[in-house]
């Protein structure tokens, strides 16, 4: 089926063609990292984008509400079918951590194919400058843009990290069971999946995730990768909030309720806080875990303390980070979150582990990061941290002002300037080789720096 544009082509200027699946301005973690970049894209390029059909109610909607935004952004839909993957279905969100995972794999091939179709019949009629696979980030995707002849662009990327083994046994059985196959599976996958190596080899630019999967890149596909962050800090709080003497710490933690976000090293943390030290904790997000980590936390004797709200509305989530004190992330296999800077973004204190793709944005002025050799250690360290801030809030309130000043680095602007310098230095190098019709110029092709 041809593409359905949103808009007509807008006026003349350097075209970048997206593909990203997950693309969605009302959900958040995938959604919004698709969401957030191609509006970050768009600042200055004239951007057509392939998506699917699912997102389209909500980015007409927000089109709508704010028309400016389609003079520079185009939306093709890539029809929805019942096998295609859909994170908001039971069904394929119970596939995904299940050993039916590779039907999610199958389904998501069968719509790159038809993406590549909408791709090439936009060709003419849009005639892009250069090609760009954002989301699915996994490295496992690559897409099928890189097939075009035309400069490719694909990232962030991630993925590529394993699960400490150290860190297996606090996801509990299933989830030990699962990341340790997954480990298994991706060593084999970095050495033989052929399209991420093509993919990789064939790019005029890539962007890392974090620096772990830079490395990762670097060591499986002797390709050099720019670390450019997947998550994009929401506008930014007008201040830090303030707490009062006699108020209680008001924490927060938010992600999906499976065993790699591990919620319970939290409980047991708060566990061990003497009980004089008042708190509450509200706790975002939903999942297959989420009713029994509510038995554990009622074991532990804090129910009465946490606050579950479920799944809501990304503007909603973020409201509700605006009235806590701190943040807390306790991911033992993640890349960066979209809910770290979204913390950050409200001026939030972050208490995160010391791993995955935190250390590239949590500095020792915005939050603590916390050694996590293994999961007894961690919660040791997030008991203390805690103890030593609810008792020094001019400590809390320096280390929010720092978290807000370093989300404004991570901000819509500065990712679109971000991005704008690697399409200045793919196109540039196009107009130098005398190939500026596109063929793929290799990883090492972009010279410009990024932060």
């Amino acid at each position: 089926m041809a593409p359905r544009p949103v808009s007509p082509p807008g006026e003349p200027g350097p075209r970048v063609l997206v593909c990203a699946y997950a693309c969605n301005p009302t959900l958040g973690s995938e959604n919004a990292v698709g969401w957030d970049w191609v509006l970050a894209i768009a600042r200055h390029h004239e951007t057509w984008v392939l998506t699917d059909t699912m997102n389209e109610p909500a980015i007409l909607a927000c089109l709508g509400q704010a028309p400016e935004l389609a003079t520079r952004l185009h939306f093709c839909y890539v029809p929805h079918h019942p096998w295609h993957y859909d994170d908001r279905r039971r069904f394929w969100r119970w596939a995904e951590l299940s050993p039916l995972r590779p039907l999610v794999h199958l389904s998501y091939l069968h719509w790159q194919r038809a993406a590549e179709a909408n791709a090439r019949a936009l060709l003419t009629e849009v005639a892009p400058q250069l090609v760009h696979q954002l989301t699915f980030v996994g490295f496992r995707f690559p897409g099928r843009l890189w097939r075009l002849g035309l400069p490719f662009v694909w990232g962030p990327i991630g993925g590529l990290e394993d699960t400490p083994v150290a860190l297996l046994g606090a996801m509990g059985w299933r989830g030990a069971l699962y990341f340790g196959l997954r480990n298994v599976i991706n060593a084999l996958q970095r050495r033989w999946l052929s399209a991420p190596r093509q993919a990789a080899r064939a790019a005029a630019a890539l962007l890392a995730a974090t620096s772990g999967n830079a490395a990762l890149l670097r060591r499986c596909y002797g390709v050099d990768a720019q670390v450019l962050c997947e998550v994009t800090a929401p506008p930014l709080a007008p201040a830090i909030l303030w707490r009062a003497p006699d108020e209680p710490l008001r924490l927060a933690w938010s992600g999906a309720h499976i065993p790699r976000k591990a919620l319970p090293l939290l409980l047991r943390a708060l566990a061990g806080l003497a009980p004089d030290l008042d708190w509450r904790l509200d706790i975002y997000g939903s999942g297959p875990r989420g009713a029994a980590w509510q038995r554990q936390a009622a074991r532990l004797g804090l129910a009465p303390r946490c606050t579950w709200h479920g799944q809501v509305q990304r503007a909603e989530a973020i409201s509700g980070l605006r009235r806590a004190h701190l943040f807390i992330i306790t991911s033992l296999q993640d890349l960066t979150s979209t809910v770290l800077l979204e913390a950050m973004s409200q001026g939030l204190p972050v208490l995160c582990p010391d791993h995955c793709g935190f250390p590239d944005v949590v500095t020792p002025a915005a939050g603590m990061r916390l050694p996590i050799e293994r999961p007894a250690t961690f919660v040791a360290a997030l008991r203390a941290a805690l103890r030593r801030l609810a008792a020094d809030e001019p400590e809390r309130r320096r280390l929010g002002a720092g978290a807000l000043a370093r989300a404004g680095e991570y901000d819509l602007a500065a990712k679109a300037e971000a991005l704008r310098q690697v399409y200045q230095g793919v196109l540039a190098t196009a107009d130098i080789t005398g190939n500026p019709d596109g063929k793929p110029g290799g990883a090492d092709a972009l010279v410009t720096p990024i932060r």
